[in-house]
């Protein structure tokens, strides 16, 4: 192993479940989050339960029983520039709150490399992908001015395929796996910082965990693709499974969103691969229909972006309206995604009333 990296983690739920990876392989990450979650996690660590091929139950990983070390703060706290790489696990609507925002501008003037394991990819990422115009997608993110100070040359995408969620009788430390994907980032810009990303990579597939008395390979690992496409598969999944979870009256799982129609899914799935290919994607950049219909068989819950319009949030990330501009760009357009994308419109107007 050589060098170990200090990496910073925006987002304490999803980010747990990379830094427990990054622990593992012997390097530190901190977690900036809110204060109750920083002072637990201080206090206990992080605990991230799996499902391993070959074993029974979910495996438990303790963040203290790791070699690298994991602290948490609250954003005001932080100084960019004592890290190697910043990680954006938070959704979209949280950059522009109370001093994240602020945290944001010092990352973006400290210019460190930032991977983002959001759905939605930072407005600064468009610029990285040749045939999309990122000014005409602003209104698709909650506050566009976020992202303004960042250089593409520092930012890269992580598509987030491992899902994960906390068990709501659980404390807010603990963040349990439903499927153990890998994290798929494209390359940065630069050589030495895709460097960086490469070690991880590296050091996440050798380390092993000590479970029941022999050393075992933990699932979740992190991949590295020259590609700036490959983090875009997650888009394809997300108009045809996560999006249409969201209903007139309610919410509906993923499972069902995906089966109860699948010759609609396959379209909606087919539409945004083509869109995809249209850019410059290639077809092995992409995950195949089947593959991911096969997977969505075990998600019996519904989205975090349904789950969150039911509790009443006044803003969700919005790829289903980024997918929806950018294919206009290219005279493409989907009955089904219009239909979506007017009904998660719907709900938000509603909260927001409620809430105002």
């Amino acid at each position: 192993m050589g060098k170990t990296y200090d990496v910073l983690i925006l987002g304490a739920s999803y980010g747990s479940l990379l830094a427990t990876k990054l622990l593992l392989a012997g390097h530190s990450a901190k977690l900036v989050c809110l204060p109750a979650e920083a002072e637990l996690i201080n206090a206990e660590g992080a605990i991230v339960r799996m499902p391993v091929k070959g074993r029974d139950g979910l495996v438990e990983v303790r963040s203290r029983d790791l070699p690298g070390k994991l602290s948490a703060d609250g954003p005001g706290a932080i100084d960019p520039a004592e890290y190697d790489l910043v990680a954006l696990a938070m959704q979209e609507p949280q950059y522009r709150s109370p001093g994240v925002r602020e945290l944001m501008d010092r990352v973006a003037k400290a210019r460190v490399p930032c991977m983002s394991i959001m759905n939605m990819p930072p407005l600064t990422y468009l610029d990285r992908i040749p045939g999309v115009d990122a000014a005409t997608c602003r209104g698709s993110y909650t506050d566009p001015s976020v992202w303004d100070a960042f250089d593409p040359a520092l930012m890269t995408l992580c598509s987030p395929d491992p899902q994960a969620f906390r068990p709501p009788e659980e404390k807010v430390n603990v963040l349990q796996v439903r499927l153990p994907t890998n994290f798929k980032a494209a390359r940065f810009d630069g050589e030495a910082h895709t460097a960086i990303l490469r070690q991880l990579e590296a050091d996440i597939e050798a380390a092993r965990f000590a479970a029941g008395g022999s050393r075992i390979e933990l699932p979740v690992k992190l991949k590295v693709h020259d590609s700036v496409f490959v983090p875009l598969a997650k888009w394809a999944m997300l108009l045809a499974g996560n999006y249409r979870c969201v209903e007139k009256d309610g919410m509906r799982p993923i499972k069902d969103a995906v089966h109860s129609n699948l010759e609609e899914t396959r379209a909606v799935y087919d539409w945004v691969v083509a869109l995809c290919l249209s850019l410059g994607a290639s077809q092995k950049d992409l995950v195949p229909f089947e593959k991911y219909a096969n997977a969505a068989l075990s998600l019996g819950s519904p989205s975090s972006a349904a789950r969150a319009l039911a509790a009443g949030a006044p803003n969700i990330e919005r790829v289903d309206r980024l997918v929806q501009t950018i294919a206009a760009q290219k005279g493409m357009r989907s009955d089904a995604v219009d239909r979506t994308v007017a009904l998660v419109d719907g709900w938000l107007e509603a909260n927001r009333k409620k809430a105002s």
